[in-house]
């Protein structure tokens, strides 16, 4: 199984670009390339709330203390395990599979609710036949503990780059529209304080990419 990882500050614009990625690989070879955000190792707020200091936990959710990185490089790990031939590929994407699939053929990851807040446990399943894994997230090939594991499994690592202006107004729209904030001055807020520091982090503290690309407004993707 070939391994990408697609990282950026956030509203880099990562997460668009590894969806139209993935779309087009899917476009060349139907069925080959599956996409997993790492946005559903967040922890539970039932966690951050059991946390030394639980306000400063929920002010800083997306930090990456704020996500399970032992888990998430258990399941990149399984991205590494052989994978079966072609018959039994057929049989399995026939009869489904899931979590409790004995030979382990099927991997699930989990996903992050925004309804509820918390992430939805085995809501990803990647297949054998998925051949190419796309892993979109902020902390994507982190060089520090558990994330430098799992970073060092992938065969490529692609950084989004954007200037942090331009993603701290594209920040602080996304926040009052999807009612993460009441108000924009809420949002420049939660945006200086959390997203943009944690953008910093990561390209202070991140694995040589593979590959950057600059974060672009194209509004030919939308139309």
């Amino acid at each position: 199984m070939f391994s990408w990882r697609s990282t950026g500050a956030p509203a880099s614009g990562k997460t668009t670009f590894a969806s139209l990625l993935c779309q087009h690989v899917n476009a060349l070879q139907p069925g080959i390339c599956a996409i997993v955000p790492l946005d559903g190792w967040h922890y539970t707020r039932l966690h951050l709330s059991n946390m030394p200091n639980p306000k400063e936990a929920f002010e800083r959710r997306g930090a990456e203390w704020t996500f399970d990185a032992p888990a998430y490089c258990e399941f990149v790990s399984k991205l590494r395990n052989p994978i079966p031939d072609a018959a039994v590929v057929e049989v399995i994407a026939m009869e489904g599979g899931g979590s409790n699939n004995p030979r382990g053929d099927v991997i699930t990851a989990p996903s992050f609710s925004h309804e509820l807040k918390d992430p939805t446990f085995d809501a990803i399943v990647v297949l054998p036949s998925h051949r190419i894994v796309i892993i979109e997230g902020l902390y994507a090939f982190l060089s520090l503990g558990r994330w430098k594991e799992a970073a060092k499994l992938l065969d490529e690592r692609w950084y989004v780059e954007v200037d942090y202006d331009v993603a701290r107004e594209r920040l602080v729209r996304r926040h009052v529209v999807t009612g993460v904030t009441e108000t924009e001055e809420e949002a420049r807020i939660r945006a200086d304080n959390n997203d943009i520091p944690n953008g910093r982090f990561v390209e202070e503290n991140m694995l040589t990419p593979t590959r950057r690309i600059p974060s672009v407004d194209d509004p030919s993707i939308y139309s």
